[in-house]
Protein backbone atom coordinates (compact mmCIF):
# COMPACT_ATOMS: atom_id res chain seq x y z
CA UNK A 1 0.00 0.00 0.00
CA UNK A 2 3.06 2.17 0.32
CA UNK A 3 4.54 1.80 -2.52
CA UNK A 4 1.21 2.57 -4.31
CA UNK A 5 1.04 5.70 -2.14
CA UNK A 6 4.66 6.80 -2.80
CA UNK A 7 4.03 6.40 -6.53
CA UNK A 8 0.80 8.60 -6.23
CA UNK A 9 2.35 11.04 -4.58
CA UNK A 10 5.66 10.68 -7.39
CA UNK A 11 3.71 11.26 -10.08
CA UNK A 12 1.17 14.34 -8.44
CA UNK A 13 4.82 16.02 -8.03
CA UNK A 14 6.03 15.67 -11.14
CA UNK A 15 2.47 16.49 -12.82
CA UNK A 16 3.02 19.83 -10.41
CA UNK A 17 6.53 20.54 -11.57
CA UNK A 18 5.57 20.24 -15.04
CA UNK A 19 2.54 22.42 -14.74
CA UNK A 20 4.88 24.86 -12.76
CA UNK A 21 7.15 24.50 -15.64
CA UNK A 22 4.35 25.44 -18.14
CA UNK A 23 2.83 28.29 -16.28
CA UNK A 24 6.56 29.58 -15.68
CA UNK A 25 6.96 29.91 -19.63
CA UNK A 26 3.44 31.83 -20.38
CA UNK A 27 4.69 34.06 -17.84
CA UNK A 28 7.97 34.87 -19.40
CA UNK A 29 5.90 35.05 -23.06
CA UNK A 30 3.13 37.37 -21.70
CA UNK A 31 5.89 40.21 -20.43
CA UNK A 32 9.24 40.97 -21.73
CA UNK A 33 11.15 43.91 -20.23
CA UNK A 34 13.06 46.74 -21.99
CA UNK A 35 15.52 48.33 -20.00
CA UNK A 36 16.22 52.84 -21.08
CA UNK A 37 19.05 54.80 -20.11
CA UNK A 38 18.83 58.11 -19.63
CA UNK A 39 21.26 60.77 -18.40
CA UNK A 40 18.38 63.21 -16.33
CA UNK A 41 21.17 65.18 -14.19
CA UNK A 42 24.74 64.54 -16.01
CA UNK A 43 26.42 67.15 -18.33
CA UNK A 44 24.38 66.57 -21.60
CA UNK A 45 20.92 66.63 -19.70
CA UNK A 46 20.15 70.22 -20.97
CA UNK A 47 18.84 68.47 -23.66
CA UNK A 48 18.83 64.57 -22.57
CA UNK A 49 16.37 65.27 -19.96
CA UNK A 50 13.76 66.01 -23.35
CA UNK A 51 15.17 63.07 -24.98
CA UNK A 52 14.61 60.66 -21.84
CA UNK A 53 10.90 62.09 -21.29
CA UNK A 54 9.91 60.76 -24.86
CA UNK A 55 10.94 57.63 -25.12
CA UNK A 56 9.58 57.20 -21.59
CA UNK A 57 6.54 58.70 -21.77
CA UNK A 58 5.77 56.29 -25.22
CA UNK A 59 6.54 53.29 -23.47
CA UNK A 60 4.12 54.04 -20.70
CA UNK A 61 1.56 54.90 -23.38
CA UNK A 62 2.42 51.93 -25.07
CA UNK A 63 2.22 50.21 -21.97
CA UNK A 64 -0.78 51.21 -21.20
CA UNK A 65 -3.12 51.00 -24.88
CA UNK A 66 -2.46 47.04 -25.59
CA UNK A 67 1.40 46.37 -25.17
CA UNK A 68 2.82 44.83 -28.15
CA UNK A 69 0.36 42.96 -29.67
CA UNK A 70 -1.34 42.09 -26.08
CA UNK A 71 1.89 40.86 -24.79
CA UNK A 72 2.98 43.26 -21.47
CA UNK A 73 6.31 44.74 -20.85
CA UNK A 74 8.09 45.97 -18.18
CA UNK A 75 10.64 48.93 -18.37
CA UNK A 76 13.11 50.54 -16.01
CA UNK A 77 14.46 54.04 -16.74
CA UNK A 78 17.86 54.40 -14.77
CA UNK A 79 19.79 57.97 -15.06
CA UNK A 80 22.76 56.90 -15.51
CA UNK A 81 24.00 60.49 -15.74
CA UNK A 82 26.61 59.86 -18.40
CA UNK A 83 28.66 57.80 -17.00
CA UNK A 84 30.29 54.74 -19.05
CA UNK A 85 30.50 52.25 -15.58
CA UNK A 86 27.22 52.87 -14.21
CA UNK A 87 25.68 52.68 -18.27
CA UNK A 88 27.70 48.98 -17.80
CA UNK A 89 26.20 48.30 -14.38
CA UNK A 90 22.85 49.10 -15.43
CA UNK A 91 22.98 46.60 -18.71
CA UNK A 92 25.03 44.17 -16.37
CA UNK A 93 21.99 44.34 -13.70
CA UNK A 94 19.06 43.79 -16.37
CA UNK A 95 20.42 41.30 -18.15
CA UNK A 96 20.82 39.13 -15.43
CA UNK A 97 18.09 40.11 -13.48
CA UNK A 98 15.43 41.17 -15.70
CA UNK A 99 15.89 39.30 -18.69
CA UNK A 100 16.24 42.10 -20.98
CA UNK A 101 15.40 41.48 -24.84
CA UNK A 102 16.06 44.96 -25.83
CA UNK A 103 17.14 48.57 -24.73
CA UNK A 104 17.12 51.96 -25.12
CA UNK A 105 20.55 53.61 -24.75
CA UNK A 106 21.96 57.02 -25.30
CA UNK A 107 25.23 58.39 -25.53
CA UNK A 108 28.28 57.87 -27.62
CA UNK A 109 30.64 57.11 -25.23
CA UNK A 110 28.40 54.29 -23.03
CA UNK A 111 27.02 53.03 -26.48
CA UNK A 112 29.98 52.27 -28.10
CA UNK A 113 31.17 50.58 -24.96
CA UNK A 114 28.25 48.36 -24.89
CA UNK A 115 28.51 47.24 -28.23
CA UNK A 116 30.33 43.80 -27.95
CA UNK A 117 27.87 43.22 -24.99
CA UNK A 118 24.64 43.50 -26.96
CA UNK A 119 26.62 41.54 -29.98
CA UNK A 120 27.26 38.85 -27.27
CA UNK A 121 23.99 38.84 -25.67
CA UNK A 122 21.75 39.75 -28.96
CA UNK A 123 19.86 42.21 -27.72
CA UNK A 124 19.23 45.52 -29.66
CA UNK A 125 20.07 48.84 -28.30
CA UNK A 126 18.08 51.68 -29.53
CA UNK A 127 20.40 55.01 -29.10
CA UNK A 128 20.47 58.66 -28.42
CA UNK A 129 24.13 58.08 -29.96
CA UNK A 130 24.30 58.65 -33.76
CA UNK A 131 27.74 58.19 -34.38
CA UNK A 132 28.55 57.05 -37.66
CA UNK A 133 30.43 54.14 -36.38
CA UNK A 134 27.49 52.33 -35.15
CA UNK A 135 26.14 52.28 -38.74
CA UNK A 136 28.17 49.51 -39.97
CA UNK A 137 26.88 45.57 -38.79
CA UNK A 138 29.27 43.59 -40.64
CA UNK A 139 32.18 45.32 -40.20
CA UNK A 140 33.51 45.95 -43.56
CA UNK A 141 34.43 48.98 -43.97
CA UNK A 142 38.09 49.33 -42.72
CA UNK A 143 37.26 52.83 -40.84
CA UNK A 144 34.92 50.63 -38.59
CA UNK A 145 36.11 49.99 -35.19
CA UNK A 146 33.87 47.24 -34.11
CA UNK A 147 30.85 45.38 -36.25
CA UNK A 148 27.44 46.78 -34.44
CA UNK A 149 24.81 44.20 -35.87
CA UNK A 150 22.53 45.52 -33.01
CA UNK A 151 22.90 49.18 -32.80
CA UNK A 152 20.12 51.37 -34.35
CA UNK A 153 19.11 54.69 -33.58
CA UNK A 154 16.13 57.38 -35.25
CA UNK A 155 17.97 60.08 -37.56
CA UNK A 156 20.98 60.36 -39.55
CA UNK A 157 24.50 59.95 -38.34
CA UNK A 158 26.90 62.36 -36.94
CA UNK A 159 29.20 62.22 -39.34
CA UNK A 160 25.81 62.18 -42.27
CA UNK A 161 24.56 65.31 -40.25
CA UNK A 162 28.25 67.19 -40.35
CA UNK A 163 28.25 66.27 -44.34
CA UNK A 164 24.82 67.75 -45.22
CA UNK A 165 25.77 70.87 -43.00
CA UNK A 166 29.36 71.30 -45.01
CA UNK A 167 26.84 70.14 -48.09
CA UNK A 168 24.66 73.27 -47.40
CA UNK A 169 27.92 75.43 -46.81
CA UNK A 170 29.49 74.52 -50.00
CA UNK A 171 26.42 76.36 -51.46
CA UNK A 172 26.28 78.79 -49.35
CA UNK A 173 29.67 79.87 -50.08
CA UNK A 174 28.86 80.13 -54.03
CA UNK A 175 25.29 82.10 -53.23
CA UNK A 176 26.72 84.62 -51.37
CA UNK A 177 29.89 85.76 -54.13
CA UNK A 178 32.37 84.37 -52.59
CA UNK A 179 35.70 83.60 -54.52
CA UNK A 180 38.34 81.44 -53.18
CA UNK A 181 38.37 78.43 -50.73
CA UNK A 182 36.35 78.33 -47.95
CA UNK A 183 37.57 77.64 -44.38
CA UNK A 184 36.31 75.47 -42.11
CA UNK A 185 37.31 74.07 -38.55
CA UNK A 186 35.98 71.55 -35.95
CA UNK A 187 34.67 73.15 -32.68
CA UNK A 188 34.37 70.87 -29.76
CA UNK A 189 35.63 69.00 -26.73
CA UNK A 190 37.80 66.47 -27.20
CA UNK A 191 35.55 63.61 -26.20
CA UNK A 192 33.46 60.55 -28.41
CA UNK A 193 30.11 62.54 -28.74
CA UNK A 194 31.59 65.34 -30.79
CA UNK A 195 35.02 63.73 -32.06
CA UNK A 196 32.35 61.46 -33.81
CA UNK A 197 32.28 62.65 -37.36
CA UNK A 198 35.38 65.13 -36.94
CA UNK A 199 37.27 63.02 -39.59
CA UNK A 200 34.90 61.74 -41.61
CA UNK A 201 33.34 65.32 -41.75
CA UNK A 202 37.28 67.04 -42.67
CA UNK A 203 37.65 64.33 -45.43
CA UNK A 204 33.96 65.48 -47.01
CA UNK A 205 35.06 69.21 -46.49
CA UNK A 206 38.53 68.63 -48.34
CA UNK A 207 36.47 66.81 -51.33
CA UNK A 208 34.50 70.04 -51.44
CA UNK A 209 36.81 72.56 -51.60
CA UNK A 210 37.45 73.54 -48.05
CA UNK A 211 40.55 74.45 -46.64
CA UNK A 212 40.05 72.16 -42.94
CA UNK A 213 42.21 74.49 -40.18
CA UNK A 214 42.97 72.31 -36.70
CA UNK A 215 40.17 71.73 -34.85
CA UNK A 216 39.47 74.17 -31.62
CA UNK A 217 39.14 72.51 -28.42
CA UNK A 218 36.25 73.68 -25.99
CA UNK A 219 35.08 72.01 -22.57
CA UNK A 220 31.98 70.20 -22.69
CA UNK A 221 31.17 72.44 -19.42
CA UNK A 222 30.62 76.45 -20.07
CA UNK A 223 33.31 78.41 -19.43
CA UNK A 224 35.36 81.24 -21.00
CA UNK A 225 36.01 80.75 -24.43
CA UNK A 226 37.31 83.97 -25.37
CA UNK A 227 40.97 82.39 -26.11
CA UNK A 228 39.31 79.92 -28.43
CA UNK A 229 37.42 82.61 -30.25
CA UNK A 230 40.32 84.66 -30.89
CA UNK A 231 41.64 81.68 -32.37
CA UNK A 232 39.27 81.07 -34.66
CA UNK A 233 39.26 84.93 -35.62
CA UNK A 234 42.95 84.85 -36.69
CA UNK A 235 42.35 81.90 -38.64
CA UNK A 236 39.46 83.53 -40.48
CA UNK A 237 37.54 80.36 -40.64
CA UNK A 238 34.21 80.87 -42.40
CA UNK A 239 32.61 77.83 -41.03
CA UNK A 240 32.39 75.98 -37.91
CA UNK A 241 30.74 72.80 -36.84
CA UNK A 242 29.79 72.78 -33.33
CA UNK A 243 30.20 69.44 -31.74
CA UNK A 244 28.96 70.30 -28.08
CA UNK A 245 25.63 71.18 -26.98
CA UNK A 246 23.86 73.30 -23.92
CA UNK A 247 25.52 75.52 -21.56
CA UNK A 248 29.20 74.81 -23.57
CA UNK A 249 28.26 75.91 -26.30
CA UNK A 250 25.59 79.17 -25.26
CA UNK A 251 29.00 80.18 -23.61
CA UNK A 252 30.95 79.84 -27.15
CA UNK A 253 28.88 81.94 -28.71
CA UNK A 254 28.75 84.63 -25.91
CA UNK A 255 32.26 84.09 -26.29
CA UNK A 256 32.73 84.82 -29.62
CA UNK A 257 30.35 87.71 -30.03
CA UNK A 258 32.73 89.52 -27.33
CA UNK A 259 35.54 89.51 -29.11
CA UNK A 260 33.70 89.86 -32.92
CA UNK A 261 34.84 86.21 -34.12
CA UNK A 262 33.13 86.47 -37.64
CA UNK A 263 32.08 82.63 -38.31
CA UNK A 264 29.30 80.81 -39.90
CA UNK A 265 28.48 78.25 -36.97
CA UNK A 266 26.82 75.38 -37.41
CA UNK A 267 25.58 72.69 -34.70
CA UNK A 268 24.72 69.39 -34.29
CA UNK A 269 21.57 67.82 -34.18
CA UNK A 270 21.97 67.94 -30.10
CA UNK A 271 22.93 71.85 -30.49
CA UNK A 272 19.57 73.85 -31.08
CA UNK A 273 15.92 73.87 -29.44
CA UNK A 274 13.43 76.23 -28.02
CA UNK A 275 15.37 76.71 -24.83
CA UNK A 276 18.41 77.00 -25.94
CA UNK A 277 16.94 79.87 -28.24
CA UNK A 278 15.74 81.37 -25.34
CA UNK A 279 18.53 81.05 -23.21
CA UNK A 280 20.24 82.66 -26.31
CA UNK A 281 18.74 85.46 -26.79
CA UNK A 282 20.24 88.29 -28.36
CA UNK A 283 23.38 86.24 -28.92
CA UNK A 284 21.87 84.31 -32.05
CA UNK A 285 22.93 85.28 -35.50
CA UNK A 286 22.08 83.00 -37.88
CA UNK A 287 22.71 79.94 -36.21
CA UNK A 288 22.72 77.67 -38.58
CA UNK A 289 21.08 73.52 -37.23
CA UNK A 290 19.97 70.76 -38.55
CA UNK A 291 16.39 68.51 -37.28
CA UNK A 292 14.84 65.01 -38.05
CA UNK A 293 10.77 65.95 -36.50
CA UNK A 294 8.87 68.95 -36.65
CA UNK A 295 8.55 71.44 -33.89
CA UNK A 296 6.01 71.63 -31.07
CA UNK A 297 2.22 73.08 -32.62
CA UNK A 298 3.45 72.42 -35.73
CA UNK A 299 0.56 70.94 -38.69
CA UNK A 300 1.32 66.96 -39.03
CA UNK A 301 -0.73 64.23 -38.92
CA UNK A 302 1.31 62.53 -36.28
CA UNK A 303 1.42 65.12 -34.29
CA UNK A 304 -2.04 63.87 -32.41
CA UNK A 305 -0.34 60.68 -31.14
CA UNK A 306 2.20 63.08 -29.70
CA UNK A 307 0.16 64.79 -27.81
CA UNK A 308 -1.59 61.89 -26.21
CA UNK A 309 1.60 60.64 -25.59
CA UNK A 310 2.90 64.04 -24.14
CA UNK A 311 -0.16 63.92 -21.84
CA UNK A 312 1.37 60.40 -19.85
CA UNK A 313 3.30 63.16 -17.79
CA UNK A 314 1.61 66.38 -18.33
CA UNK A 315 -2.41 65.32 -18.11
CA UNK A 316 -3.10 69.10 -18.61
CA UNK A 317 -1.24 68.35 -22.41
CA UNK A 318 -0.43 72.01 -22.03
CA UNK A 319 3.43 71.74 -21.18
CA UNK A 320 5.51 72.34 -25.05
CA UNK A 321 8.22 69.82 -25.80
CA UNK A 322 11.59 70.21 -28.03
CA UNK A 323 12.24 68.24 -31.21
CA UNK A 324 14.39 66.16 -29.27
CA UNK A 325 11.17 64.95 -26.70
CA UNK A 326 10.07 63.85 -30.35
CA UNK A 327 13.07 61.84 -31.23
CA UNK A 328 12.60 60.06 -28.17
CA UNK A 329 9.34 58.96 -29.88
CA UNK A 330 10.26 57.70 -32.87
CA UNK A 331 13.45 55.95 -31.32
CA UNK A 332 10.70 54.42 -29.13
CA UNK A 333 8.31 53.62 -31.58
CA UNK A 334 10.55 52.23 -34.48
CA UNK A 335 11.69 49.78 -31.80
CA UNK A 336 7.80 48.83 -30.45
CA UNK A 337 7.03 48.19 -34.15
CA UNK A 338 9.79 45.55 -34.53
CA UNK A 339 9.00 43.98 -31.48
CA UNK A 340 5.25 44.05 -32.78
CA UNK A 341 6.41 42.06 -36.04
CA UNK A 342 9.23 39.58 -33.76
CA UNK A 343 5.72 38.87 -31.56
CA UNK A 344 3.96 37.84 -34.70
CA UNK A 345 6.87 35.93 -36.08
CA UNK A 346 8.43 33.67 -33.85
CA UNK A 347 8.73 35.58 -30.21
CA UNK A 348 9.78 38.79 -29.04
CA UNK A 349 13.50 37.71 -28.64
CA UNK A 350 16.43 39.86 -29.40
CA UNK A 351 17.45 38.00 -32.75
CA UNK A 352 13.45 38.58 -33.95
CA UNK A 353 13.29 42.23 -33.15
CA UNK A 354 16.87 42.31 -35.05
CA UNK A 355 15.30 40.93 -37.78
CA UNK A 356 12.05 42.83 -37.71
CA UNK A 357 14.30 46.27 -38.38
CA UNK A 358 14.79 45.23 -41.81
CA UNK A 359 11.06 44.45 -43.00
CA UNK A 360 10.04 47.57 -44.18
CA UNK A 361 11.22 50.80 -46.55
CA UNK A 362 10.95 54.09 -46.22
CA UNK A 363 9.12 53.12 -42.98
CA UNK A 364 7.22 55.80 -40.49
CA UNK A 365 5.45 53.92 -37.38
CA UNK A 366 1.92 53.83 -37.65
CA UNK A 367 0.36 57.12 -36.36
CA UNK A 368 3.38 59.30 -36.39
CA UNK A 369 3.13 60.51 -40.20
CA UNK A 370 4.75 63.82 -40.96
CA UNK A 371 6.74 63.25 -37.15
CA UNK A 372 9.04 60.74 -38.10
CA UNK A 373 11.17 60.96 -41.15
CA UNK A 374 10.56 57.63 -43.43
CA UNK A 375 13.47 55.23 -42.55
CA UNK A 376 14.92 52.59 -43.89
CA UNK A 377 17.49 49.66 -42.20
CA UNK A 378 19.44 46.81 -44.08
CA UNK A 379 21.27 43.90 -42.60
CA UNK A 380 24.64 45.07 -44.32
CA UNK A 381 24.01 48.87 -43.33
CA UNK A 382 22.03 50.32 -40.62
CA UNK A 383 22.28 53.91 -42.31
CA UNK A 384 18.16 54.85 -41.26
CA UNK A 385 17.94 57.84 -42.27
CA UNK A 386 19.87 60.53 -44.98
CA UNK A 387 17.86 63.38 -45.22
CA UNK A 388 18.97 66.36 -43.25
CA UNK A 389 16.39 69.58 -42.67
CA UNK A 390 18.42 72.72 -42.06
CA UNK A 391 17.25 75.84 -39.95
CA UNK A 392 18.62 78.75 -38.93
CA UNK A 393 17.47 80.64 -35.82
CA UNK A 394 18.13 84.92 -35.82
CA UNK A 395 17.16 87.13 -33.14
CA UNK A 396 15.01 89.47 -34.46
CA UNK A 397 12.63 92.00 -32.62
CA UNK A 398 13.01 90.75 -29.23
CA UNK A 399 12.76 87.21 -30.01
CA UNK A 400 14.17 84.37 -31.79
CA UNK A 401 12.54 83.58 -35.32
CA UNK A 402 13.76 80.08 -36.84
CA UNK A 403 13.57 79.60 -40.37
CA UNK A 404 14.45 76.77 -43.01
CA UNK A 405 16.73 77.03 -45.23
CA UNK A 406 17.45 73.65 -46.79
CA UNK A 407 16.68 69.81 -46.81
CA UNK A 408 20.10 68.46 -47.46
CA UNK A 409 19.84 64.75 -48.95
CA UNK A 410 23.20 62.70 -47.97
CA UNK A 411 24.33 60.26 -50.40
CA UNK A 412 24.86 56.77 -48.96
CA UNK A 413 28.28 56.20 -50.41
CA UNK A 414 29.94 52.32 -49.47
CA UNK A 415 32.90 54.10 -48.46
CA UNK A 416 30.76 56.16 -45.53
CA UNK A 417 29.53 53.21 -43.91
CA UNK A 418 30.32 52.68 -40.46
CA UNK A 419 32.28 56.38 -40.86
Amino acid sequence: MNSIKNKKLLLSSITTCIALSFTSQVQAEDSVFVGHLADMTGPTSFVAKHYGSGIRDALNYKKKNNGINGTKFEHETIDYSYKVPQAIAAYKKWTSRKNMVVMQGFGTADTEALISFVSRDKIPNFSGSYSGHLTDPTGKNPHTKKPAPYNFFYGASYSDVCRGLIQWAAEDWKSKGNKGQPKFTHIGANHPYPNAPKTACADYAKELGFKVLHPVVVSMKPGDFKAQCLSIKNSGSNYGYLGNLGGSTLSLIKSCNTVGTDIQLMTNIWGADKNFFNAGGSGLKNYVFPTMTPFWGDDAPGMKLVGEISKMSDPSGNKERTHHYMRGICSAYYMIEAMEWAEENGGITGENIKKGMYVKSDWVPKGLEGVCLPATWKADDHRGINKINIYNANYENGSVKVNKVSTVTVERRDDWLGY
